[in-house]
């Protein structure tokens, strides 16, 4: 049985995000705390029949968790929680998709636009007090997006939005997903992951937005960036393990393509020897596309959902993975 909303904790584990004080805010009465670091979850998690975590999750926790029924995932992916596990603890878990569709979405696009008109360029040049004058090479002008191609790796909830933001500047958006009958979702036309290789040489601009699969892992890598346009652009919002991340690192370093927008890497925080970090060609952000003043708000609100079906016993979760 689920402990009833007067006998139940929950614990926030986030080394930064806020939720105890926008959780309070609601004045739910559920009692909660609130850890910030491993050491910490480590001594209270014992007390938790509800854990809210992604990154210091690790699944050699488990045998501490005595009193743990579910854990609500901050994160879209979970792929760092050993699933046949939690089935044998009986703890159930259910990911946070959804949550930050819009975020990832609009972050995708802002790469995409910042790649286009170079502001990485124009900020640099602003450091240096340079004005740059203007310019007769065609290659290194500004670019418009209306009929540029889009090519989105995974067009669910994040890549199905970035289509339709897309289609707003009048680009043509190609959709790659596992199942193409699941419908075109704001994309002109939709492809299974199958036919990636022949699509991509077809894209300005090949969006990554597609979860961390066994099919999916490595999808980018010295033989499909190689399909790209010289002039094309490669932006991942998805994870970083989708890209093959010394493959990229050489691409760019070759010029073989234009530019990468990059959000997620295969081992982070990002290594400062990675050549990636002082490539002109390259925008690198921490893993920050999900983050927004309302990530906690829309986080909370997928743990309330999930905290009144498990109180009244319903078996299937919102978003549920366990």
């Amino acid at each position: 049985m689920f402990p009833s909303k007067s006998d139940l904790t929950i614990c926030f584990a986030h080394p930064a995000y806020r939720f105890q004080e926008r959780f309070e805010a609601l004045g739910t009465g559920l009692r909660i705390i609130q850890v910030r670091d491993r050491a910490s979850l480590e001594q209270r998690l014992g007390e938790a029949d509800v854990l809210v975590i992604s990154g210091l999750w690790k699944n050699d926790l488990i045998p501490l968790a005595t009193k743990l029924r579910f854990v609500q995932s901050v994160s879209a992916g979970v792929d760092q929680y050993g699933q046949d596990a939690f089935r044998a603890a009986g703890i159930r878990l259910a990911s946070a998709q959804g949550a930050n569709v819009r975020a990832v979405s609009e972050h995708a696009m802002s790469l995409i636009l910042a790649l286009a008109r170079r502001l990485p360029e124009a900020r640099d040049n602003q450091a240096r007090k340079f004005w740059r004058g203007m310019v007769g090479d065609l290659s290194l002008r500004e670019d418009e997006l209306g009929g540029k191609t889009l090519l989105v790796v995974g067009i669910g909830g994040i890549g199905g939005r970035l289509a339709r933001l897309a289609k707003a500047f009048d680009m043509n958006v190609i959709g790659i997903r596992r199942d193409p009958a699941g419908g075109l979702n704001g994309a002109d036309e939709v492809h299974a992951l199958s036919a990636l290789k022949d699509q991509i040489p077809r894209a300005d601009y090949v969006a990554l937005t597609c979860p961390l699969t066994p099919e999916t892992t490595g999808i980018i890598n010295a033989e499909t960036l190689a399909l790209m346009k010289p002039s094309s652009f490669l932006i991942n919002v998805a994870r970083g393990k989708v890209c093959v991340e010394a493959d990229v690192a050489d691409v760019m370093a070759r010029g073989a393509i234009a530019g990468a927008g990059l959000d997620t890497f295969e081992g982070e925080p990002l290594s400062p020897d990675s050549p990636l970090w002082t490539m002109p060609n390259v925008i690198i952000t921490p893993h920050s596309a999900g983050e927004t003043r309302r990530y906690e708000d829309n986080v909370i609100a997928l743990l309330l959902e999930n905290l009144d079906r498990l109180g009244r016993g319903e078996t299937v979760l919102k978003n549920q993975i366990v």
